[in-house]
């Protein structure tokens, strides 16, 4: 009988020093993305050759592929690059952490004025609310965590958009859409886009009547957190008058610091 067939010896398994795994293209997906996380205001697409050592041709191919899964976003005016949304829903205890921070803030707040006080965050296309502290009121303005509203009627959307790149924002604007959910609702780009830099111009935002039609609110947004999010107060407008908005915005941006610097908390009274 033939003799039966040794099976060929098995490779030697390289060592543990020689062993190298790693792809060249992740290796610069990575570096460019550390790159920019570390950067508070962006960074240049020289800068991304640099360090990555590619022509600035090739780092531009990275740059755009990533921009079109929304993993960076780039900045219209200054051209420089940021990370972008598509990292929000990978950051779920950021969001624990950012809302444990708010809540006390806003629970001063609500008592402060006795109006309701919210923290919202960008998801996709609309402001998605994560806490709400709702007056005692038996007439309020409130919604439930988890509801999602409008970025183009509402002050919690004006004050995030207002620090995105414009070209975000008017892609976020086509695929959401401007209706009109009152008859103030702003309800093309052009207007809004205005609107937001009067937001950044005075620091915070106003929805007059523009998301429900008895309702005023005022927002801004919390910066510092690499998260898009605002906080905001919102109460009938027969009851918020026009001219005590600049007060509340105030103190929503006293809080909006104190949010943004965690070893902070308000005293207990």
């Amino acid at each position: 009988m033939p003799g039966r067939r040794k099976p060929n010896p098995p490779e030697e398994e390289p060592s543990n020093e020689s062993r190298d795994y790693s792809v060249r293209a992740v290796e610069r997906v990575c570096s460019i993305l550390n790159l920019v996380q570390e950067s508070v205001d962006g960074v240049t697409l020289n800068a991304v050759a640099k360090t990555t050592q590619l022509p600035k041709s090739s780092a531009f191919r990275y740059l755009w592929t990533l921009e079109n899964h929304r993993y960076v976003e780039r900045d219209t005016d200054s051209g420089l690059f940021r990370l972008g949304l598509g990292f929000v829903g990978m950051q779920s205890r950021h969001l624990e952490v950012l809302r444990e921070r708010a809540r006390p803030w806003l629970e001063r707040l609500r008592d402060e004025y006795d109006e309701t006080t919210n923290l919202g965050i960008l998801d996709g296309n609309a402001v998605i609310y994560l806490d709400i502290v709702e007056s005692r009121r038996t007439v309020r303005l409130s919604v439930s965590n988890g509801h999602r509203d409008p970025i183009h009627s509402t002050a919690l959307g004006k004050a995030i958009a207002a620090h995105l790149p414009e070209g975000r924002v008017r892609e976020m604007l086509t695929q959401a859409g401007m209706p009109g959910v009152t008859p103030n609702t702003i309800t093309t780009p052009d207007a809004y886009l205005d609107e937001l830099g009067k937001v950044r111009e005075d620091g915070y935002a106003v929805d007059n009547a523009e998301n429900e039609p008895d309702g005023r609110c005022v927002a801004v947004p919390i910066l510092g957190t690499r998260l898009p999010a605002a906080i905001s107060l919102s109460a009938p407008a027969s009851r918020f008058a026009r001219e005590d908005v600049a007060k509340v915005a105030k103190s929503l941006q006293e809080i909006a610091d104190q949010i943004a610097a965690p070893e902070e908390r308000p005293e207990q009274e």
